[in-house]
């Protein structure tokens, strides 16, 4: 699928849509509670698995896989310490748009907890 040209390219070309599907999946790996609450946590300094779970007061395997996901999209890193995983901020950039994303909701609070159009904390859409 093709959108409009952007504004300042010339008139004929079109950009493919996948930038915005991309930046979708960049929001998508960051609107689970769980994983926020995780990288807020490992912002904070390297933490390790046993801390992780501690922390997110789950099962360790969901707080793994949550901890993958975070890996794997490049919002943190892991390194190994012996036995153990050790996990730390992958890109401070990161850190940065959760606090500016933070600030926002709570601006925004009110109108959030007033959209139908995304489902509140265990309401099904």
């Amino acid at each position: 699928m093709k959108t409009p040209a952007l504004v300042g390219a010339p008139a004929t070309a079109e950009v493919p849509c996948t930038h915005l599907d991309t930046t979708a999946r960049f929001f998508r790996a960051l609107a689970d509670p769980t994983r926020l609450k995780l990288l807020e946590f490992i912002q904070r300094g390297e933490r390790t698995s046993a801390e992780c779970v501690e922390h997110a007061g789950i099962s360790q395997p969901r707080v793994s896989v949550h901890l993958s996901c975070l890996v794997d999209c490049g919002y943190v890193s892991a390194r190994r310490d012996g036995k153990k995983l050790r996990y730390s901020v992958g890109d401070p950039r990161v850190a940065d748009l959760v606090m500016l994303a933070r600030s926002l909701a709570a601006d925004n609070a009110a109108a959030l907890d007033c959209c139908t159009y995304i489902p509140g904390k265990g309401e099904q859409r």
